[in-house]
């Protein structure tokens, strides 16, 4: 019979938690099962980091630890497809590496995540690629996969696309923002989208227009605005609704599907909206953010609002409960971090007196989870059903990571976040994994913490604290995009 471990109730004490590290055989007890279609009670059998069965008393005739889920939450390990650690971004990089990051991620219950590799105008691709590679190896302690951002579309760098999609990055994604650095035009995003088409890979895109923002921004600083309460100014949700129908329009015509990331306004909702009720298959990422902050937060004295300069910025309060209505009723499939973390003594303050030198992002891949918990499922805006689906099972099968990732099935890698519904805890600078000096949820009241963060078979996090092995993390080679997981017929 499988061995009981001494524990705490409901949790286990320091001696199992290093023994369950690294357990051969692990047997999680009664605990509420929740996935993206299904709710029951059982036990779900872990070896040699794969699940082996799921059922109702499972009675394993060998030496086994035991977590006693009984009382608690048991979930996919959460996929956050959309981080950016290691960046060189606005003359700086961002503070948390691919070590500092992804041991934020655990604690938060997050156990992989998709990273952007970002190449510079000009770079080889492949090159740029080998970059992020070396970042991430070795450091990584939750698995990982990268997309590829294509900030031009030239024939040599179309040509690349093939051997990255074999390599398993199978997602490209396109700015139509960030004009003279990051921004393709109209007819390099079309070039795109059909490489795409020809190589079965899913294209995402930063939807905000690059030209209107560069008009603004130079209007803007021409007048002398140039504190931080101007970035959102600068970048309107009506400049996010275009580009989000403009991109549409253009995966339309190259009849493919297309990835609105970290959509933030009901002008880019409705885009998304109109497009799935007539058929076309796209898709939109929302992030925690703009699900609970809000504009608001510009409005504060000196250089403070500078620690949510982020693109889009945060939007009117307004926004919010569309946003929640798109989660639940299917428009919003995913709900990602866009963490891209500056200190903001040091680095956010490079743009004192200009916005524009402010660098985008804010810390946020630990809170995740925490925050669409507390904010969602305990407060009645999603089913815990759809809190699997939006934090794990849906950006598996939108970027070729399931059901390897995402699901709780017989061989799938045990990948496991198992919540206290009753834990509660707070969300503080001072408390926070990520390598920064500030928090944009500040004091954020939690409910329904992780307790247990399973990453194949290894207990990594207990109780908020990252126990795993340094540098476990491993590169995911990703599927190409399958339509059939959105129930559209191959062929």
């Amino acid at each position: 019979m499988a061995k009981q471990v001494a524990k705490k109730s409901p949790s286990i004490g320091k001696t199992s938690a290093k023994g369950l590290a690294k357990a051969e055989w692990l047997l999680i007890k009664g605990g509420s099962i929740f996935t993206a279609s299904e709710s029951f009670s059982g036990d779900i059998l872990i070896n040699r980091g794969k699940i082996c069965a799921v059922g109702e008393n499972l009675d394993f005739g060998g030496p086994a630890e035991i977590i006693d889920a009984k009382g608690l939450e048991v979930y996919p390990g959460g996929v956050d497809a959309h981080t950016h650690f290691s960046l060189p971004f606005m003359g700086t990089v961002s503070a948390d590496d691919f070590e500092t990051g992804t041991k934020a991620a655990a604690c938060g219950g997050t156990t992989t995540i998709i990273d952007f590799a970002i190449p510079a105008r000009g770079q080889n691709v492949s090159k740029a690629v080998e970059a992020w590679h070396q970042k991430a190896q070795g450091k990584a302690v939750v698995d990982y996969g990268f997309h590829v951002a294509l900030v031009e579309a030239n024939e040599k760098v179309l040509a690349e696309i093939p051997k990255l999609v074999k390599d398993g990055i199978t997602s490209f994604k396109c700015f139509l923002a960030y004009k003279e650095a990051l921004m393709i035009d109209d007819a390099q995003f079309l070039e795109v989208l059909f490489a795409a088409k020809k190589h079965k890979a899913l294209v995402s895109v930063h939807a905000e227009n690059g030209d209107m923002l560069s008009w603004l921004m130079k209007k803007l600083t021409d007048a002398g605005k140039t504190g931080p309460q101007y970035h959102p100014v600068a970048h309107p949700a009506l400049a996010e609704g275009e580009a989000t129908h403009r991109a549409i329009v253009l995966a339309k015509m190259a009849e493919v599907p297309l990835y609105i990331v970290h959509m933030s306004c009901y002008e880019a909702l409705q885009e998304v909206i109109s497009a799935r009720l007539s058929g076309q298959m796209v898709f939109a990422e929302t992030c925690p953010q703009y699900l609970l902050l809000s504009d608001e937060l510009y409005q504060k004295s000196g250089f403070e609002p500078a620690k949510w300069v982020m693109s889009p910025p945060l939007r009117h309060v307004s926004n919010q409960q569309p946003l929640w209505e798109g989660l639940s009723d299917g428009f919003i499939q995913t709900v990602a971090t866009d963490h891209c973390s500056f200190r903001f003594k040091g680095q956010k303050d490079m743009g004192k007196g200009n916005f524009l030198k402010i660098p985008n992002g804010i810390p946020a891949v630990g809170d995740r989870i925490n925050l669409l918990y507390t904010y969602g499922v305990t407060q009645g805006r999603m089913t815990r059903n759809q809190f699997a689906a939006a934090i794990a099972t849906n950006p598996a099968k939108l970027f070729g990571l399931y059901p390897r990732k995402g699901s709780i099935v017989p061989g799938a890698d045990a990948d496991l976040v198992i919540i206290d519904p009753k834990k509660k805890g707070k969300i503080s600078a001072k408390t926070t994994h990520h390598n920064v000096d500030y928090s944009a949820f500040e004091g954020f009241e939690l409910k329904g913490l992780p307790v247990y963060v399973i990453s194949r078979g290894d207990l990594i996090a207990k109780d908020d604290k990252f126990i795993g092995g340094s540098g476990r993390g491993v590169y995911l080679k990703r599927k190409t995009f399958d339509p059939g997981e959105w129930g559209v017929q191959k062929g």
